[in-house]
């Protein structure tokens, strides 16, 4: 009975020793499951698009993923065991990793950029995460680092930097760097007392070889001459383009004295003046330009960079007006002719439309006296201001390209009065001499403008003169030539005006469909007092006869200077002698009064 009592509570012992052997293994199995997912969940991470490596305590690398092979340029064999600083660039001193490894140990963590070295050599910023893995004793066991290759974000933050600031063609900064630049001086020199200064320099002719060569050959142009500026310039002065084939330095620390600074920069420009009127070859043609520069000094006035600028600009349109290849120091009374400028070009934008443009005439006489036709000259009279110079907004309105629909009012209004007289007694022969700026006949239309101004007003074309003056045949002389020979089979006579004042080659006269030569007024008025002027009149007569052309001397103001053109063979005349400009009215009243009205 005993035995079978014992049997009993060894089963029942074995039974329950069974039931916790099953619901151990069945923990155990689950822990497992768990540790694996764990597991495969780590090898995941471990394989990221970033590279990852761990180290032991001491700092030795015990595993490292594909993309940090792929990066680091090492294999995982050449690395285990390695210290990370193996991939050390050396751009970073002993300070610089004594911080990183403080914060680990304080906070169990860093981050930041690093430049390290690949195997090939090849230094590259990184961006790092370092991590400490502490065991149970709170003791750092292992460090997990990732890592990134941000060398293309690094080189585009660097292209978007280049675009913003540089010149892509040139290299040279921008204009917005410039101001940068400027601005920040402006306040350095203002507490040291150190004089910069500013040259803007437009370079004299680049139009015409970039119109005639292409723009190819004027985008190594522009190379050429940002390379001579910059061989004048000081390592520490600014070179900058602003756009076309303007350039802007900056040249800085020239002295503490408005006269040493100006000493300085004055030879600064006269040294860049002969350096860009250097000959240079292009398309296997040697060829020659000059430059205009503006100088302006820092602090003159100027309350900041955008204002310094302006009155460089200022100053190198004064160096134009001179003349060209010059230069020219900014002088504040420009400021207040500009100022008139802004305000007489806002005006003069309202003038046609509120009437203030009127039509004047000024006779032209031949050898005999008789009047054979007028040349019809623009003036504007001003509510306010009276009668405005031309001297003053023509030049306004060539600028604002308002020449051109002024240019047209004025062709079309001299067109209306010469039909008119077509149908009046003692002026049907007269003939219109009109003024055509360059821009207006540079216009694509122009030929076909003056085909509908003419069907339109019912203007003889035989009777209508345009008058040209020869810088219109720097550019682009052949498609001139054409539309001037499209007009010419219109029946419309050409002028050319100030003729000796401008361009003066003569291998163009023979070329173009002229009928007259205009001898300039600076030349009539002074003909006695300037050997040189009694020369050059007598030559351009002596040239109109040979080349078949009339000859009409303009601002002839006294009867010895008539007598003497006369006696040169001088054909028509135009001055103060016979008439001034007069208004419509005036000049009926003349030609009805006058004698030497003639019908031809």
């Amino acid at each position: 009975m005993l035995g079978w009592m014992i049997a009993g509570l060894l089963g029942l012992l074995l039974a329950h020793t069974l039931r916790e052997l099953r619901q151990k293994r069945q923990v155990l199995q689950r822990l497992n499951e768990s540790l694996q997912a764990e597991l495969d969940i780590a090898a995941l991470v471990f394989d990221t698009h970033m590279g990852m490596f761990i180290t032991d305590a001491s700092g030795a690398i015990r595993k490292v993923n594909a993309t940090f092979e792929r990066i680091t340029g090492y294999s995982a064999d050449e690395v285990l065991g390695e210290n990370p600083r193996i991939l050390n660039s050396g751009r970073h001193d002993a300070d610089f990793y004594r911080q990183m490894w403080d914060s680990i140990h304080k906070n169990g963590s860093w981050h930041g950029e690093v430049w390290n070295r690949r195997k090939n050599g090849e230094t590259y910023p990184q961006w790092v995460t370092i991590s400490a893995v502490k065991n149970d004793s709170g003791q750092p066991s292992h460090y997990v680092a990732t890592l990134s290759d941000i060398s293309l974000h690094r080189a585009a933050e660097q292209e978007v930097h280049r675009l913003a600031f540089f010149d892509p063609l040139t290299g040279l900064p921008n204009r917005r760097m410039l101001l940068d630049r400027v601005s920040c001086n402006m306040t350095v020199s203002a507490s040291q007392q150190q004089r910069d200064a500013l040259l803007f320099i437009d370079l004299d002719g680049f139009k015409h070889i970039n119109d005639s060569l292409g723009h190819q050959a004027g985008d190594e142009l522009l190379r050429l001459m940002a390379s001579r500026i910059g061989e004048v310039s000081s390592e520490s002065d600014l070179v900058a383009r602003l756009g076309g084939d303007e350039f802007v330095i900056l040249a800085e620390g020239l002295g503490s004295s408005i006269e040493a600074t100006s000493q300085r920069v004055e030879r600064l420009a006269t040294k860049l003046l002969t350096l860009l009127a250097e000959p240079f070859t292009l398309n296997g043609r040697r060829h020659q330009l000059s430059g205009s520069i503006g100088i302006t000094l820092l602090l003159d006035g100027a309350e900041n960079a955008e204002e310094c600028l302006q009155q460089a600009e200022m100053a190198m349109y004064q160096a134009k007006q001179a003349g060209r290849n010059t230069w020219r120091f900014f002088d504040p009374t420009m400021q207040a002719v500009a100022a008139r400028c802004a305000m007489m070009e806002n005006e003069l934008r309202q003038a046609q439309r509120r009437e203030e443009l009127q039509l004047y005439y000024q006779i032209q006489v031949e050898q005999q006296g008789r009047v054979t036709g007028v040349e019809a000259l623009l003036r504007w009279h001003h509510p306010e201001f009276g009668m405005v110079s031309p001297c003053e907004f023509i030049p306004i309105a060539e600028e604002s390209d308002l020449i051109v629909s002024i240019g047209d009012w004025v062709l079309e209004t001299a067109c209306y009065q010469l039909a008119a007289w077509a149908d009046e007694p003692g002026k049907v022969g007269l003939s219109m001499a009109v003024n055509i700026s360059p821009l207006q006949f540079q216009q694509p239309d122009f030929v076909s403008r003056l085909e509908a101004i003419l069907a339109a007003t019912g203007a003889c074309p035989e009777r209508l003169k345009l008058e040209l003056t020869e810088n219109l045949f720097m550019e682009k002389p052949d498609a001139v030539r054409d539309a001037m020979q499209r007009i010419k089979a219109l029946g419309v006579r050409f002028s050319l005006d100030d003729f000796g004042t401008g361009y003066s080659s003569l291998s163009y006269l023979n070329r173009l469909p002229l009928d007259q030569l205009k001898i300039d007024k600076s030349f009539v008025q002074t003909l006695f007092e300037d050997r040189a002027n009694t020369v050059i009149c007598a030559s351009i007569i002596d040239l109109g006869r040979n080349l078949g052309l009339d000859v009409i001397a303009e601002g002839v103001e006294t009867q010895a200077h008539r007598d003497w053109l006369v006696r040169q063979g001088c054909h028509a005349f135009q001055g103060y002698l016979f008439s001034r400009p007069l208004p419509l009215c005036q000049l009926a009243e003349m030609l009805k009064e006058s004698p030497c009205t003639t019908e031809r």
